[in-house]
């Protein structure tokens, strides 16, 4: 089991995604090691925090990101909304882990049967829009929707993962930040989707080099 306290040189992306995808490992196993989770790691803490990498995800309640990666405290900066759809917030956030935190890894997570995209699917084929704020998560899905069924991809869990593709590149493409720290080597995006049924988290888009 990795401790990633343990971890004391600079870790590349690719470094970070492996302990990711260990802990990952584990969790599906159903023999997680619950690292970093006692009273010396939040002692430790207390001055500061060093995550191993940042996950901007979906808002659902079963999408837990530190015990999907069986990671503890201090070890990732999180941040979710439904959908995984993109703000201002969420761009700000995600630049001040990387410039400010010097996080080497950024991982979009979606996950199947997501209810944002299934809405926006529906949204799509009925041409009905839902009310209030939900319209605007809706809305900023749509694109996604399309270029799932540009590329024949019809169904919502193919959409998702379209949609998870679709965010990283959005990311890269609307902060200047996150496109240096990509271009300079100091981090890259990864885009997962992850199964509610089986608990793995499949990869999906790369931007950047993982042994930077």
């Amino acid at each position: 089991m990795t401790d990633t306290a343990t971890e004391q040189t600079p870790l590349t992306p690719g470094r970070a995604l492996a302990i990711l995808e260990e802990g990952n490992r584990r969790f599906v196993a159903g023999t997680p090691g619950h690292p970093n989770q006692g009273a010396d790691r939040r002692s430790a803490l207390t001055q500061g925090q060093n995550p191993i990498a940042v996950i901007f995800g979906c808002s659902d309640s079963r999408l837990a990101a530190e015990i999907i990666f069986d990671v503890g405290l201090g070890d990732m900066f999180v941040v979710r909304t439904a959908g995984q759809v993109i703000d201002d917030a969420v761009l700000g956030s995600l630049e001040y882990s990387v410039d400010v935190l010097n996080v080497p890894l950024v991982i979009v997570l979606g996950h199947d049967s997501c209810g944002a995209v299934t809405a926006a699917v529906e949204s799509y084929a009925t041409g009905q829009m839902p009310p209030g704020f939900v319209r605007s998560l809706v809305e900023r899905i749509i694109p996604s929707v399309l270029a799932a069924k540009q590329n024949d991809v019809h169904d919502v869990n193919g959409t998702v993962a379209e949609h998870t593709d679709q965010t990283c590149d959005r990311l890269v493409a609307s902060s200047r930040s996150l496109y240096r720290a990509v271009r300079d080597g100091r981090t890259a995006v990864v885009g997962l989707t992850y199964s509610l049924a089986d608990g793995t988290a499949q990869r999906g888009r790369v931007i950047g080099d993982l042994e930077a």
